[in-house]
């Protein structure tokens, strides 16, 4: 789920943030590309053999890629509508468990994992509890991996705030996310550490970071679904979010020929646990 980094996260109401609209987040937000799970797979020696803990599965998008891996995996996550609706999409793999939890509140049952992965979910965990929760559910020498979507822009491309900062502005003025997103070359140069998470001091080596251009073409209805699943729009009163959304689309149409372009960064964070 990266989400919006740039809002601090209220992790208490991840559940409702998201729980709302599971089918809907799962049809509009981006996966991540088979590049950055082979990778991954190479980087770790992750294969049939190996156990991987999903920390904040969603509706299992990442899920399916690390189970097409041959690897197990218990793939756990907060919200109910969002839990089921993964094991509805993973039913098809014998080697996925779908668990309903918090991980801070997670009963582990003694279990032991060669990898921990969170695709754009670690931001939503307690940090002075889920760093030392994820040690300890790893083997000695056990992986942590963390994926995400990182949204950007290139210069001179039209881009989606640039064209519709007005009507922000205009029907919810003064919202602190509101901002351009970053240029692409900007956040290739955060070469180093776990990204906007809180760092985990000793617990884990050295990141091995990499990155992973992906682009969305949407016309102006799916660019408003789009950001109805996020938590930044989903957080907005309804009454000023949909009049937004709405004239957000027509602005996609009217001046951008109904054919507007979302850019990431699908990004791969790994670093090993500290003996």
């Amino acid at each position: 789920m990266t989400d919006d980094p740039k809002m601090p996260p209220n992790r208490h109401d991840l559940g409702r943030v998201f729980n709302e609209v599971p089918e809907l987040y799962d049809r509009v937000r981006p996966g991540y590309p088979d590049e950055l799970f082979a990778e991954l797979g190479a980087i770790t020696g992750m294969d049939e053999r190996s156990s991987v803990l999903e920390v904040g599965c969603g509706t299992g998008q990442a899920t399916r890629s690390l189970a097409a891996l041959g690897c197990s995996v218990t793939a756990v996550e907060p919200g109910a509508g969002m839990a089921a609706l993964a094991r509805q999409r993973i039913a098809t793999f014998r080697n996925v468990e779908v668990e309903t939890s918090p991980f801070e509140e997670w009963d582990d049952r003694g279990r032991r994992f060669d990898a921990l992965v969170a695709a754009s979910s670690w931001h939503w965990v307690d940090p002075s509890i889920g760093w030392q929760r994820a040690y300890d559910v790893l083997y000695p020498g056990g992986w942590m991996a963390l994926l995400g979507n990182v949204v950007v822009r290139r210069p001179g491309e039209p881009e989606v705030y640039a064209e519709t900062a007005d009507l922000h502005e205009r029907f919810c003025p003064g919202n602190p996310g509101w901002g351009h997103p970053p240029l692409e070359d900007e956040v290739r140069t955060t070469e180093e550490g776990w990204g906007l998470v809180d760092d985990p001091g000793g617990l884990f080596g050295p990141t091995i970071v990499r990155w992973y251009p992906t682009v969305q073409w949407l016309n102006g209805d799916g660019f408003a679904d789009l950001l109805r699943s996020t938590s930044l729009y989903r957080r907005l009163d309804g009454d000023a979010r949909e009049p937004l959304l709405d004239a957000i689309a027509e602005r996609i149409r009217t001046r951008m020929g109904d054919r507007a372009s979302r850019r990431y960064l699908s990004v791969l964070r790994v670093g090993r646990r500290a003996e």
